[in-house]
Parts: structure tokens; C-alpha cells; sequence
């Protein structure tokens, strides 16, 4: 069952229990039963909190290359991924699905843009590999879209999976190493 199928089930057992309380409280207000069910209902955020939990990408400071640009750039990409992820979990129309996995896509190259022009600029020697991981990363993404257009919405938890990891791991790992280079040439 999806989020969204999920969410459906609680806040239609929200309904019934409200329901209930105001049938147990036409009995009178010493009977126990709407008490008891007063205390359910708010015992069930606690609970769907802790069965669904969220898998959003939070930005952490562990995650700054340094660079404020390149920083802000990160910080947008993993919003935009979560928006993804989002269309993705609670199976939003195909329309939704489309748009969010087109702006983390087209985002993703702006950046990738940016980010080269910035390590070309500071004579990064590790530039050319660098550069070949983004476009193995370009063309794994555009290998995904293309199965998405195949396949639909089953298909993208397979891109959500690849593009959580290579994100956090790409940012932690390669975009680190030229931090001190960027910063002995001014850019910050």
C-alpha cells in the first residue's frame, strides 16, 4: 500500500472514532467509552508518525562543500529530490510525477554546469574526472526517464534509490575534494 492509500486509511479511522465519541456521547457524558476513545485519537499522529516515517533528505552541515553557491545549489537539489520523492510515495498524477522528476533533472544540470565552470575557473586537476561523473550520472538519469516513460510510476522507486544515493554520496565524497582548491582562488 502506498503513503497515500496509507494517509486515506488513518483519516478515515480519524473519522469513525469522531464519529464514535459523538455517539457515546449522546449516551451521557459519564459514559467511558468516548473518553477512552478522545485519548485513541490523540494517541494516532504519535502512532502514524512512528509507522510512517519520513524519508525526506534533511541538509546537514556535514554536507557543505564550503563554496556558498555551490552549498545553496546542494540545498535546492535535495528540495527538489524530496519533491520527487514525495510524487513518487503518495503516487501523485503521472502529470506531478513528470514535472518534479523534469525540474530535479534540469536543476541537476544547471548545477553540474556551475559547479565545472567554478573547478575550470580554480584549475582543479581533478576536473575531467569530475565532469565524466556528472555525465555517468546524466546519462543514468536519462536511462531512468526513459523507463519511466516505458514503464510509469513503478518504475521510479528505482530512480528515487539511485538519485538519494548518489546525491548525499556525490556531495560528501567528490564535491569535498575541491573545496580547498575553490577557496585558495577566491571562491567562496
Amino acid at each position: 500500500m502506498n503513503k497515500r492509500s496509507n494517509a486515506l486509511v488513518f483519516a478515515v479511522l480519524i473519522g469513525l472514532i469522531i464519529v464514535a465519541i459523538g455517539l457515546g456521547f449522546l449516551i451521557g457524558l459519564d459514559n467511558p467509552i468516548p473518553w477512552i476513545l478522545i485519548a485513541v485519537l490523540f494517541l494516532i499522529p504519535i502512532a502514524y508518525k512512528k509507522y510512517f516515517k519520513n524519508d525526506a533528505i534533511i541538509w546537514k552541515e556535514e554536507y557543505s562543500v564550503g563554496i556558498q553557491s555551490l552549498d545553496d545549489d546542494h540545498k535546492r537539489l535535495i528540495y527538489l529530490l524530496n519533491q520527487f520523492k514525495t510524487a513518487y510515495e503518495y503516487d501523485t498524477s503521472a502529470e506531478f510525477e513528470r514535472q518534479a522528476l523534469g525540474q530535479l533533472v534540469e536543476y541537476t544540470r544547471f548545477h553540474f554546469s556551475r559547479e565545472e565552470d567554478m573547478m575550470q575557473e580554480a584549475g582543479y586537476d581533478d576536473f575531467e574526472e569530475h565532469k565524466k561523473q556528472h555525465e555517468r550520472m546524466i546519462a543514468q538519469v536519462e536511462e531512468f526517464v526513459g523507463l519511466y516513460n516505458r514503464e510509469g510510476h513503478d518504475s521510479l522507486n528505482e530512480v528515487s534509490t539511485y538519485l538519494t544515493n548518489w546525491l548525499i554520496n556525490h556531495i560528501n565524497g567528490t564535491d569535498k575534494q575541491y573545496t580547498e582548491v575553490m577557496q585558495q582562488h577566491g571562491i567562496k
